[in-house]
């Protein structure tokens, strides 16, 4: 088998690692704080539960999409940051009340969901919920 020396696209080194929301200049970089990057996830993949539960395709509409960029952005601006508990515990309300309403329904949906689909990132959640005040 020949392999094609000096073909490779530069997008395609060998330490190129691929990330699904590399496009995507709204994200926000939570790889500094593990907590945050971890609720970021749980979120982004509530959200693409409910989307493809409520609104089909494989891909996130719109209308979902514009609810996960405002979440990560209320949680990229998180005043408690790494010693933050669960939103719903939280005593600072940072979500527009239609926005609020909104991130609510999805989890009523997904949430049950977790366990069976995300066993790991539902635990993870759980043990986070444990902690009733954030950390100043």
């Amino acid at each position: 088998m020949a392999v094609a020396v000096g073909l490779v696209s530069p997008d395609l080194s060998p330490d190129f690692k691929f990330n699904r929301d590399e496009h995507r200049t709204d994200k926000p970089d939570f790889l500094s704080r593990p907590r945050l990057s971890r609720e970021a996830r749980t979120v982004r993949t509530m959200i693409g539960m409910y989307c493809r539960a409520h609104h089909g395709g494989s891909e996130i509409c719109a209308e979902c999409r514009a609810l996960e960029t405002y979440a990560m952005a209320r949680l990229d601006k998180c005043p408690f940051g790494e010693g933050k508990t669960v939103c719903s515990l939280c005593p600072v309300h940072c979500y527009k009340p239609a926005m609020r309403q909104r991130v609510r329904e999805v989890m009523r949906y997904a949430g049950p969901r977790m366990m069976s689909r995300h066993p790991f990132m539902a635990v993870g959640h759980l043990l986070d919920k444990r902690r009733k005040k954030p950390l100043a």
